[in-house]
């Protein structure tokens, strides 16, 4: 990481304690957030290096693949908002080390795969046990860290995604190499190892996460108090202007408005990411293997530093309307540009432009949060961003088969028009997300407008 904990949250115009005491809760709950979801984004996206294998070892076809990859978000979509609820009754510690525990353990069984038919069941049961870890970290997070520093904290729990794009890849490759040396696949190894990883982190997350700031021990009376009685001025705001209740969230305007911005991010996230190995083999005329695992590990670091720097800076409502829509922009942008490169035989240009695609989509994932943490706030936060990330998931189940359709009805050899599609979905999100500026009335948006004040104000 390039910075210490311990400095994640600036002084901001607030009381010292309010400031010492979001210090604190950065330093001492974040690492632990991160951990979990680089584990479930390993444990996730893994079995890309597992799939010749599978097809020699167990049997599992082309199309029993394709289904098994895409049917995880099925069942991640179908028990998001339960798990939400879940954690809203048991609490985060618990409920956040269970879901770990549990998804390490089908990720484990992986390894003890006899056909298609266990495979696709399996696949299935990933997503159902995975459900809820990220809509749960963001309702956590949106308890403990006032709206001023949330997309920071946000920022920080994405970084997970390229740690996990950059070091994932070696580690598995590695994990796979390790199975010459024992009685079992490499295959097997790999899946064995990242699932008991998750469990290990899962136990650990009971001893290192706290449900609420009034339980932490690492903080004294008086930083409790000013982070307590911060948190609870937002949720008044909240509770005003935002639905009461589970049906009333499920129904409210502006979260379908945010699920409809959110499907659009991760079409283009997830019709980007699952062919970036091949898109960067394509672009320079190689086979996938360490030379293209290396040059597609750049737009992950890249985006690690984007994510980061800008999400540390958005700490006004102008700069996230403003930066948010240029990102989602600019998304749109670099794919179209990567799809030109690749048509027109232009490697250099075209790798740059994927490089600040994902940059661009990474940034603007946790700005986007900001949104509907602003007026959600009890059970209605529970259910609200539950259906916001499981329908919004739904776009990677979505981006490869409309990819995938598109380039087989109007054929070219670098599947342009596939990628374009892709970058139609972002400009559509931009220009909802734009027109955020144009919500009236919204007590929500008072709360956020007021962090353009001069500090000290």
């Amino acid at each position: 990481m390039t910075t210490s904990p311990t400095r994640l949250a600036p002084t901001v115009g607030m009381d010292p304690a309010l400031t010492t005491a979001i210090k604190k809760a950065a330093k001492h709950l974040m690492p632990m957030l991160i951990i979990l979801y680089f584990v479930a984004f390993l444990d996730r996206t893994n079995v890309g290096f597992a799939e010749a294998a599978l097809k020699v070892d167990r049997g599992v076809s082309d199309g029993a693949f394709a289904l098994g990859a895409g049917i995880f978000f099925i069942g991640y979509a179908i028990f998001e908002i339960p798990s939400n609820l879940l954690l809203k009754k048991f609490g985060a510690k618990f409920w956040l080390a269970r879901i770990a525990v549990t998804w390490g353990l089908v990720a484990a069984a992986f390894a003890f795969v006899t056909d298609e038919t266990m495979f696709i069941v399996l696949r299935f049961l990933l997503g159902v046990t995975e459900a809820g870890l990220f809509p749960g970290v963001i309702m956590y997070l949106a308890a403990w860290f006032p709206n001023k520093v949330r997309v920071e904290m946000f920022a920080l729990f994405y970084l997970a995604q390229p740690f996990s794009q950059m070091l994932g890849a070696p580690l598995s490759g590695g994990l796979i190499a390790l199975g010459d040396a024992t009685a079992w696949q490499g295959w097997q190894v790999m899946f064995f190892v990242e699932g008991m990883l998750a469990v290990v982190a899962g136990i650990a997350a009971l001893y290192f996460l706290t449900n609420s700031p009034q339980q932490a021990t690492f903080l004294d009376d008086s930083q409790k108090n000013a982070l307590q009685n911060a948190m609870a001025a937002e949720d008044a705001i909240r509770s005003q202007d935002g639905p009461r209740g589970i049906w009333a969230a499920m129904a409210n305007w502006k979260v379908w408005y945010f699920t409809v911005i959110y499907f659009c991010l991760q079409i283009a996230v997830y019709g980007t990411t699952f062919y970036l190995p091949q898109q960067v083999a394509s672009l320079l005329g190689k086979k996938v293997g360490w030379e293209v695992g290396v040059v597609s590990a750049i737009p992950w670091l890249v985006g690690l530093f984007a994510c980061y720097f800008l999400g540390r800076a958005a700490n006004t409502v102008l700069r996230r309307r403003t930066w948010g829509t240029m990102c989602y922009v600019l998304t749109g942008v670099f794919i179209l540009g990567s799809a030109w490169a690749g048509a027109n035989g232009q490697p250099i240009l075209g790798i740059a432009c994927i490089t600040f695609a994902v940059a661009s989509f990474l940034t603007v994932g946790p700005i986007t949060w900001a949104y509907p943490t602003a007026f959600l706030t009890g059970s209605a936060a529970a259910a609200g961003i539950g259906l916001i990330n499981s329908l919004g998931n739904l776009g990677g189940f979505v981006a490869p088969i409309m990819r995938t359709g598109i380039n087989g009805a109007v054929p070219t050899a670098s599947g342009t028009w596939g990628v374009v599609s892709l970058g139609v979905f972002a400009f559509l999100a931009a220009a909802m997300f734009f027109a955020t500026k144009y919500f009236k009335g919204a007590k929500s948006d008072e709360l956020l407008a007021k962090e353009d004040a001069p500090v000290g104000h």
